[in-house]
């Protein structure tokens, strides 16, 4: 557990976003040599590894690796308060809801791509775990998927997440999306596309 004071927000200019059997503690302090400014994410880590299993294995991490994200998935907004709770504790500088995972796999389980079809729950799960930690609490989604992926149901989705007000010089609900090839696999639009900034508030 870190004893470091308390960071200040870490800039998301540039960051390694969580990759699943990818972004290890053991890669992330490879990644950081090249960097030592960009934010680090972890792999995905649920709800239910952290609450009923070793926690201490997920959680470790070696100072260098600062600033460092920790990504949830889950959707039950109490057990995700309490995850949020144990990321603030063991020094993490941001703690990340994963609402963007096409896996059938965790889609099974209520966690990833499939919350975007339940605004109002990922809200109630943001809320759960702001009220919890001081740390900045933010959201990983998709542009869309099928039956939400129109702009305005975007825009929907994101403006039912409560949002803290920033520090003055941060970038205010910027939300860079990607839709990628591994969309089809879960029946979510754009596979195959590009890269694409769709929304970006001034």
């Amino acid at each position: 557990m870190s004893t470091s004071p308390q960071r200040p927000e870490p800039s998301r200019r540039f960051s390694v976003a969580p990759m699943m059997d990818w972004t290890d503690r053991h890669c992330r302090y490879f990644l950081r040599q090249f960097s030592s400014q960009a934010l680090l994410y972890t792999e995905m880590v649920t709800t239910g590894a952290l609450l009923h299993n070793d926690a201490a294995r997920f959680l470790r991490y070696d100072e260098c690796e600062h600033p460092l994200a920790l990504q949830l998935g889950g959707s039950n907004p109490a057990d995700l308060a309490a995850c949020a709770r144990m990321a603030e504790e063991h020094g993490y500088d941001e703690v990340n809801l994963n609402v963007g995972c096409p896996s059938d796999r965790v889609q099974n389980n209520m966690i990833g791509a499939c919350l975007m079809g339940h605004p109002q729950l990922v809200a109630d799960c943001v809320k759960a775990m702001q009220d919890q930690v001081q740390i900045p609490v933010t959201v990983k989604h998709r542009i869309g998927i099928n039956g939400r992926d129109s702009y305005a149901e975007l825009c929907d989705f994101v403006g039912t997440v409560p949002r803290r007000p920033v520090a003055q010089g941060e970038p205010r609900g910027t939300a860079a999306a990607l839709r990628g090839s591994r969309a089809a696999q879960a029946g979510l639009p754009g596979a195959g596309d590009r890269p694409q900034r769709r929304h970006q508030d001034p």
